[in-house]
């Protein structure tokens, strides 16, 4: 019977030396929360002794078609550090901390080292948050995906005490926007980017990516960026959070925006990132296109009062993140405002 798997496509002794090597990177990850047995058929993970109202904050995301540029330049830990860190931004934008990672990898045909490679990037994001990867899901499904394909998936979960959870509710007209640069597309905007740099360039993963400096491979596989030990030390002085993704600034800050405030973005306050002009040009691509598609190199915008952009600023910079103030909230109804337009 196991013969007769194999050669429908599911090798079910190679999965069993993937399970050992898997084993090895999610034991790593282990913390004083962490209970019960690797590879039980659940992860379980204790809420941190301590807090009053302990409210869990979760979500699920995936790296985008950032794996088709991983599949080609043979990398994979990368997407799976990814992976994990857009997670963690993600509740780190309700101020949770992050307490367990669950990773769902879907593909065929796919080896061992291929395999192991995007576990074991995923629990070195783990073990960067002091996260327990409490368990996860290798599936291999030939028929549906194509030979040596995948896609990538994840669930994290987090915890804040409930009254110090962050909605957006108060923010109010006088705070001031500040930007946190990103470290490259992050995990957005894979599709057009990479149209632009294989397609209408016709670039190949070595070649030098116009004024970046790097190579093809080395900025569109660039790690998204964990702002978590950025912001972690002023939570309680930050009204809110966006996480810029799929959307961009416009479609991201807008969710945070209460009833009767506006957000007020300056372009002016900040060089676009090389990376960005040189898929402006070769697009080309319209400036409102580009503020939708991509994060132009602002990872993530911390609402908060004047009075606390000080000591955000240092603390971003101890993380070696760099910020500026790249605008203001004013009266109005609920909407990201670009002056200059």
């Amino acid at each position: 019977m196991t013969r007769e798997y194999a050669a429908a496509g599911v090798d079910l002794e190679s999965a069993e030396a993937q399970k050992a090597r898997i084993g090895q990177a999610v034991a790593g990850t282990r913390t004083a929360l962490s209970v019960g047995k690797i590879g039980a058929f659940g992860g379980m993970v204790r809420v941190p002794s301590g807090m009053r109202s302990p409210t869990l904050v979760l979500s699920t995301d995936g790296v985008g078609t950032k794996v088709l540029v991983a599949l080609q330049a043979r990398r994979y830990d990368t997407v799976g550090e990814d992976l994990v860190n857009h997670g963690v931004n993600d509740i780190l934008v309700h101020g949770a901390t992050p307490i367990a990672f669950m990773d769902y990898i879907a593909g065929a045909g796919l080896g061992i080292e291929q395999i192991a490679g995007l576990v074991e990037g995923i629990a070195r994001g783990c073990r960067a948050h002091d996260m327990a990867l409490a368990g996860g899901e290798t599936a291999q499904m030939p028929g549906l995906y194509r030979e040596g394909t995948f896609d990538l998936a994840g669930t994290i979960v987090g915890v804040v005490e409930e009254d110090a959870a962050l909605h957006g509710d108060a923010i109010r007209p006088g705070d001031v926007l500040l930007g946190y640069a990103s470290s490259g597309l992050h995990t957005n905007g894979y599709t057009l980017a990479r149209r632009i740099v294989f397609e209408r360039m016709g670039l190949g993963l070595d070649d030098r990516l116009g004024d970046t400096g790097d190579t093809v491979a080395d900025v569109l596989l660039a790690i998204h960026r964990s702002y978590y030990r950025s912001v972690e030390p002023v939570l309680g002085r930050v009204h809110a959070l966006a996480h810029i993704t799929g959307g961009g600034i416009p479609g991201n800050l807008v969710r945070v925006l209460p009833a009767g405030c506006v957000a007020v973005v300056d372009p002016g306050t900040w060089e676009l990132p090389p990376l960005f002009s040189v898929l402006q040009r070769a697009g080309p691509v319209g400036s409102e296109e580009m503020r939708e598609v991509f994060n132009l190199g602002v990872g993530l915008i911390a609402v908060l009062p004047a009075d606390a952009v000080a000591a955000a600023q240092s603390a971003a910079a101890a993380d070696g993140v760099g910020t500026w103030v790249m605008g203001e909230i004013q009266s109005g109804e609920p909407a990201v405002r670009f002056t200059g337009r």
